[in-house]
């Protein structure tokens, strides 16, 4: 089975455990979610995982869910999975992916209007909510049925929470809204929750919270959204809306006295409440979104109107939301050892830019003149820029042809960084690994350079220990110096390759060679897991944007999140590096 297989399956399982019982298998619920998001994520195939006999080494996998991975792979189902789902129609888990019908409503319709029919669940679902069938079933009615056609069709139409968002795209719609939300004189603060505000690379919904002193106000306030298409729901403290784009949006308002508790509780993640909740409840305490009771004394209600002073009572320093994932953080927190991540701030140069010079490349050409781009360079306080267009074609081009390409632009370069101050200019190239391991530019070429960032961008059907291979004799050049987007993923496109990781990280420790965290939106690579890796590794990281056109040089910020994520600090990160210890690098 393909991770994606396997992380349906045991999505599947989680909806039925909440279906039968969501209180009495609370934990299994939570477990199976865990490890659905973890196999979700995985860059590896969980299956190859397996034959390496490697699955202990899954973060989000505990033994009980890695034997049911043994036993799927070996027999090809899992017998306490089938006793799970018995019983429960398949049409239920195409259900519940319509926005605002969970498993549990999911199970109901199906068997209270016999949708036995997974291929023709939806399609039959709209024709018995159009023949009001609905509304007879006991706790639904007219408008419930209304309310479930309506998110049918916009289901068919992907609107709602159907599908994942890359998380640039979410944060642009967040922060659209919540600039919005803020001109309003009743919200005192709006902030993102959730997965958005843990910096994940794929979001599932937006929510944001305020807050206020006039709840009613500001929920008013947000429901009048210009660009919204419909008000889905509106309360006292909550409401959610349809925008034009046909993302759902929810809101979630506290007054300043609370805003603490409901920022951490809807913050998460799951995994890092509950492990927070477990060591609360060790010394007494009871936490919620409302704030804490002290259990031991009179279970009053305490509030707290910021994070850090919900995190200090607890005698814990404050968790930055991307290090929320239960991975060691709170017992760090515990002792007040959590490692300083580094800071968008802290960054000194982008090595990874693509101008519209006429290199004739054998990829895509950047659109943004390389004078403009280094001008913007100064805007953003680089110290140094490095331009690696992609190399020149050699398909269409000769060895003297793609000499002679690489000297013309250095020597525009060089025209350019003397009118340029303060910001110094690097002349690299991004240079494909071909499948046989060598680079695409030959010795005569590279020795025009500074240095080179060498990519993957053919054969990814490669298997893990040839292309494992070819990387490694592509990065062993001594002009390598930067392995990009080194899992090749593309975000909601493709997973990627398969790459022996522990032999890429020693490789690069021994020979002076970095990783690169690309930013580019559906790439976001190293991914965050392996980021934690490689710090754990002592390999240096690079922090690059990937761009082709001035604007996109702002993606740093996405870079930098996957950093912090990875629990990175600035000494993990070579483009932190002032100028003159920067080409010290490079040079080696």
């Amino acid at each position: 089975m393909s991770n994606q297989e396997i992380t349906r399956l045991f999505r599947q399982v989680a909806a039925a455990y909440s279906i039968k019982d969501s209180k009495k298998f609370y934990f299994q619920i939570l477990a199976y979610q865990k490890a659905s998001e973890a196999i979700a994520s995985s860059t590896t195939e969980i299956k190859d995982i397996y034959r390496e006999g490697k699955l202990q080494t899954l973060p989000g996998i505990g033994a009980t869910i890695q034997s049911r991975l043994e036993e799927l792979f070996k027999k090809g189902s899992v017998s306490h999975f089938n006793a799970v789902l018995r019983g429960i129609p398949k049409s239920v888990f195409v259900l519940m992916y319509v926005p605002s019908i969970g498993p549990k409503k999911a199970y109901k319709l199906a068997k209270k209007l016999s949708l036995n029919n997974p291929e023709t669940a939806i399609e039959d679902l709209i024709i018995k909510a159009k023949n009001h069938q609905i509304a007879k079933i006991p706790t639904f009615g007219e408008k419930s049925e209304q309310d479930i056609l309506r998110a049918l069709f916009e289901y068919k139409e992907g609107k709602g929470k159907t599908t994942r968002m890359i998380l640039p795209f979410a944060t642009e719609i967040a922060e659209k809204i919540i600039s919005y939300l803020k001109q309003s004189p009743a919200i005192i603060e709006a902030i993102p929750l959730g997965s958005i505000r843990r910096m994940m690379p794929t979001i599932g919904d937006i929510d944001i919270a305020v807050t206020t002193s006039s709840p009613k106000e500001a929920i008013a306030h947000f429901v009048a959204y210009p660009y919204k298409e419909r008000v889905v729901e509106q309360g006292s403290e909550t409401a959610s809306i349809l925008t034009s784009g046909g993302r759902q949006i929810d809101l979630m308002v506290a007054f300043p006295a609370g805003f603490g508790a409901l920022l951490q509780h809807f913050t998460g993640s799951k995994d890092h409440n509950v492990r927070l909740r477990e060591y609360a409840l060790k010394q007494g305490l009871s936490l919620s979104e409302r704030g804490i009771k002290d259990l031991k004394k009179n279970g009053k209600l305490m509030k707290y109107a910021t994070e850090e002073k919900f995190y200090n009572f607890l005698e814990m320093s404050w968790i930055p939301p991307e290090m929320r994932e239960n991975k060691g953080e709170i017992e760090l927190a515990i002792q007040h050892k959590l490692p300083k991540l580094v800071e968008l701030s802290d960054i000194k140069g982008d090595l990874h830019i693509h101008s519209n010079f006429p290199i004739e490349p054998s990829h895509d050409l950047g659109q943004t003149d390389i004078k403009e781009m280094a001008e913007y360079a100064k805007k953003l306080k680089y110290e140094y820029l490095g331009f690696s267009e992609h190399n020149p074609s050699i398909s269409m081009h000769s060895k003297d042809e793609i000499y002679s390409l690489i000297a013309r632009r250095n020597e525009y370069i060089e025209h350019i960084s003397s009118s340029i101050k303060n910001v110094q200019i690097f002349k690299l190239l991004e240079i494909d690994i071909l499948s046989s391991g060598k680079l695409a530019v030959d010795d005569k070429s590279l020795e025009l350079l500074d240095g080179a960032i060498v990519s993957i961008h053919s054969s990814f059907s490669t298997n893990k220990q040839e292309m494992t291979k070819r990387v490694l004799a592509g990065l062993s050049h001594p002009k390598a110096k930067i392995l990009a987007h080194p899992t090749g993923r593309m975000l909601n496109e493709r997973p990627g390759y398969e790459l022996d990781f522990d032999q890429i990280f020693d490789f690069c420790k021994k020979n002076n060679k970095a990783l690169e965290i690309n930013s580019w939106p559906n790439r976001l690579d190293l991914p965050d897991p392996l980021i934690m890796e490689a710090v754990k590794n002592g390999v240096k990281l690079i922090i690059d944007t990937d761009s082709h056109e001035v604007r996109q040089m702002n993606l740093m910020k996405y870079g930098v999140a996957m950093a912090r994520r990875g629990w990175a600090t600035k000494s993990d990160i070579i483009n932190t590096l002032e100028f003159e210890d920067f080409i010290k690098w490079i040079k080696m």
